[in-house]
């Protein structure tokens, strides 16, 4: 049966029913407060009911504390997630409780970023966000309806077509020669990169013993999908992995993923190349392996593609060369 109080100008009401938690909330006036109370008592009437009171008791930051702790350790790209989450953490969105997270402050937080981030960001910490509240909901009992699924994304940005051209990639090169201080693993990766269309990460964890010259195969345990893959790889590959030094640890290219882009963008720089990245040469590698394996089932697999609409935003051939196909 229900009570009501007022306390403080706000009218609390409390719901205390046998074979259920009391029930408490608080609202601006009495008739809020008697709405919300017939809506839960018809709802335990009728089974229906899905207590809220552990949304009430947390915040959003005690969700997301405990997910970075729980979840996220548990998923292929942990850092970069983690990274999010402790962003989202140190927002004044995170002090809001779990029940009273509408779809208004979602919309709030996603306008105040977009004065500062791109559209993709913003895209990816909804989702993580929204990714927090389902697993609380499925896993940790909080009754919240997800206030993300409620607010409109910003529109996802064009994908990148940034391929390098043979100009560019002599030049490149030339700039990434091991002289100085500079690695000596840095010519080779990017030039296994362009003949392999391995991602970063791909690179960065391939090992010697994955590596088999002879039968000409790279081994990929951990790949973007969480599938294992078996590279084959061309005699240019197998060429460039013929003179790498082979370091004590193990690692085709023992670099540090932040030591990899500093040296990268400082080459690019050197020799000139504008709007370049890394990734950029998986988009280069793919666009010239489809001119060697029109089958897109065969080039999907060389790349690691789970579907061909994903293979075709790496595609992009080159229209002059079409044209020349046409006769």
């Amino acid at each position: 049966m229900a009570s009501f109080r007022q306390r403080n100008n706000k009218w609390q009401a409390r719901i205390s029913r046998h074979g259920f938690p009391a029930e408490v909330r608080t609202f601006d006036t009495k008739a809020d407060a008697q709405r919300w109370a017939r809506e839960v008592e018809r709802a335990m009437d009728v089974g229906s009911f899905a207590s809220t009171s552990k949304a009430n008791d947390k915040t959003l930051y005690a969700l997301i504390e405990r997910y970075v702790d729980e979840v996220t350790p548990t998923k292929k790209g942990a850092k970069r997630e983690a990274e999010g989450l402790r962003f989202i953490l140190r927002h004044k969105i995170a002090q809001h409780s779990v029940n009273k997270l509408t779809p208004e402050a979602i919309a709030r937080y996603r306008d105040e970023r977009l004065r500062t981030v791109a559209a993709g960001t913003i895209i990816r910490e909804l989702s993580i966000l929204s990714s927090v509240i389902s697993h609380a909901r499925r896993e940790w009992g909080v009754t919240v309806d997800n206030p993300c699924a409620m607010v409109r994304k910003p529109p996802a940005p064009l994908g990148r077509t940034r391929v390098l051209d043979d100009e560019e990639e002599s030049r490149l090169l030339y700039e990434l020669r091991p002289i100085g201080r500079r690695s000596r693993w840095m010519q080779p990766i990017v030039l296994l990169a362009l003949q392999t269309a391995m991602r970063r990460g791909e690179l960065l964890s391939l090992r010697w013993t994955d590596v088999d010259l002879e039968r000409r195969t790279a081994a990929l345990h951990t790949t973007k999908n969480g599938e294992r893959r078996i590279v084959p790889l061309s005699t240019q590959a197998v060429t460039t992995l013929s003179v790498v030094d082979r370091d004590a640890s193990g690692f085709v290219f023992p670099i540090t993923e932040m030591g990899l882009e500093a040296a990268f963008r400082k080459a690019c720089a050197r020799a000139e190349v504008r709007d370049l990245r890394f990734h950029d040469l998986r988009h280069t590698a793919t666009s010239r392996l489809a001119e060697k394996l029109p089958n897109v089932i065969e080039l999907a697999d060389l790349t690691g593609h789970r579907t061909i609409q994903m293979l075709k935003r790496y595609y992009h051939p080159n229209p002059e060369v079409l044209a020349r196909k046409l006769g």
